[in-house]
């Protein structure tokens, strides 16, 4: 079940051309910029470089064999 309310924002890296995405819920007037760019800075950048470079690592093993 998903929780109401919930708005997806995009981050930009300030260091990269990089893009996360970050799940929240602001609460009403709230400054929306001022918390994506409070948000951007305080993102661990490092760690998510690590995951999305983990989640590409090729499977070595059992390839499906051609048929001749």
């Amino acid at each position: 079940m998903a929780v109401p309310n919930t708005k997806r924002y995009r981050i930009k890296n300030p260091d990269a051309a990089e893009y996360a995405t970050v799940v929240a819920v602001l609460p009403k007037g709230s400054d929306v910029n001022a918390y994506l760019k409070e948000a951007a800075q305080r993102f661990d950048w490092k760690a998510w470089g690590e995951m999305k470079a983990s989640q590409n690592k090729i499977r070595v093993g059992q390839q499906k064999q051609k048929r001749k």
